[in-house]
């Protein structure tokens, strides 16, 4: 199964010591997808003038997005790039933004988040 890795979810492992793609294998999900959107927030929030851990945990979310592979074009809204996608590639979305969970989840599209700073879980409301 697919699933697509928001910012935050990429950036949970360094933060949480949690190991994403075990957990994300764990639930039964083999691909894991990035939209090009994502590598930009990522980048822009290594590179910028912010310190201290959301610095190093986009430096660490970088380096484990090429795990993944990317789909998508930069300049469009992360947010819409992946429901977009989801919707596209039949794909789950890993992710602990609120308001994107419940975005997706009313248009039926399986969230995966981080429980406890954990473990994954995953949950899908049927429309």
């Amino acid at each position: 199964m697919k699933v697509i890795i928001d910012t935050n979810a990429l950036m949970a492992s360094e933060q949480f010591g949690v190991d994403i793609f075990s957990e994300l294998e764990r639930l039964g999900y083999a691909e894991c997808l990035v939209p090009a959107s994502v590598l930009a927030e990522l980048r822009s929030l290594a590179s910028g003038a912010k310190r201290g851990k959301d610095k190093v945990a986009a430096r660490v979310a970088l380096v484990l997005a090429e795990r993944c592979r990317v789909l998508g074009e930069e300049g469009i809204d992360a947010d819409v790039a992946i429901e977009r996608l989801a919707l596209d590639e039949k794909a789950a979305v890993f992710t602990n933004d609120r308001a994107l969970k419940k975005r997706l989840s009313s248009n039926g599209i399986t969230v995966i988040y981080l429980r406890q700073e954990r473990y994954l879980v995953a949950a899908k409301k049927e429309i």
